[in-house]
């Protein structure tokens, strides 16, 4: 299972931290209009996230992720991935998310998050000079498969992310070769469908394409364990929120 549409991040909030947010209609290359979330701090580091939701798409999960992501200094903009099946206004829980993820496409997908990615580094984004993409579940497979797709990211980082080939298209097991920017995936140990082997596979493809990489799992945690109702794995969340903070400053360029 991913999030509940009521999860919340295991992140704590940083109180007075000063941010501005703002909900966003974004434009792709290609003239498709999509929505987005984008936090943005007082303070900025100038590193940039493109955070890339599971497969319902953008809710209050991911846009409470950016906005701890700009409590900490770093710019954030959370994706929807149906603006070209579904257009850009606000869904209610019934929303039939599995028929709209039928007809995303890698190019599709890419688009946007370029988009994304561009709207970050413009002046009204927060000019950030580092981008890096973190997604979940689905959006962790497109975070790694954004590091092929000539974004110039700093890094990708997906959490429990389907590594291998899936309905016939290459992931980044198979396309491990293209990537160009360092990878951090962090799995769930009691995944029922993203097994050991899976991940070990993933880790060698890496490795032999001489790609910068860290691959964690968290032994006994599940799919989607990064919630903050899931105390039992609060440990692990707060490792995995500890290594992207890292992960982001140690790719960073600095100021």
């Amino acid at each position: 299972m991913c999030f509940e549409l009521d999860s919340l991040p295991p992140v704590p909030r940083i109180s007075g931290a000063a941010v501005s947010h703002d909900d966003l209609v974004l434009q792709a290359a290609d003239g498709e209009r999509f929505a987005a979330f984008a936090a943005a701090p007082d303070e900025p580091t100038g590193a940039g996230v493109v955070v890339l939701p599971d497969v319902r798409g953008l809710y209050r999960f991911y846009e409470e992720l950016a906005l701890r992501f700009a409590e900490r200094g770093i710019a954030a903009v959370a994706i929807d991935y149906f603006g070209r099946t579904a257009g850009v206004g606000k869904r209610d829980d019934d929303f039939p998310y599995m028929e709209h993820v039928a007809a995303t496409t890698q190019d599709g997908i890419q688009a946007d998050v370029r988009a994304a990615v561009e709207y970050l580094r413009s002046a009204e984004g927060g000019s950030a000079r580092s981008v890096f993409t973190v997604g979940f579940c689905f959006g962790g497979r497109n975070s790694w498969l954004a590091a092929a797709s000539g974004h110039g990211l700093a890094g990708a980082v997906g959490f429990y992310g389907m590594p291998g080939e899936r309905n016939g298209v290459p992931g980044p097991i198979q396309r491990a070769a293209e990537l160009e920017a360092p990878i951090l995936a962090l799995q769930a140990g009691a995944d029922e469908h993203i097994t050991a082997e899976m991940n070990a596979a993933f880790d060698e493809a890496l490795a032999a394409a001489g790609v910068e990489h860290e691959l964690v799992t968290y032994d006994g945690a599940p799919h989607s364990f990064f919630d903050r109702r899931h105390e039992e794995h609060a440990e692990a969340s707060e490792d995995a929120w500890r290594r992207v903070l890292d992960f982001v400053s140690g790719n960073a360029k600095s100021r």
